[in-house]
């Protein structure tokens, strides 16, 4: 089966920005700080794991 060289970066980034989601939910708001922080760990998860290659 032949996966797209995005899609590891992708599920890598959900993963990140669903768990940086979570906790800044804890306290039912969100603040410009926590959704920043967000953004952050979705970005630099894609960055980082899309640099990587397949193998």
């Amino acid at each position: 089966m032949k996966v797209s060289k995005y899609a590891k970066a992708v599920a890598g980034a959900l993963a990140a920005g669903a768990t940086a989601l979570g906790v800044a939910l804890a306290d039912n708001s969100i603040t410009t700080q926590e959704g920043l922080t967000v953004a952050a760990a979705v970005l630099a998860t894609f960055g980082l794991t899309w640099a990587v290659p397949n193998k």
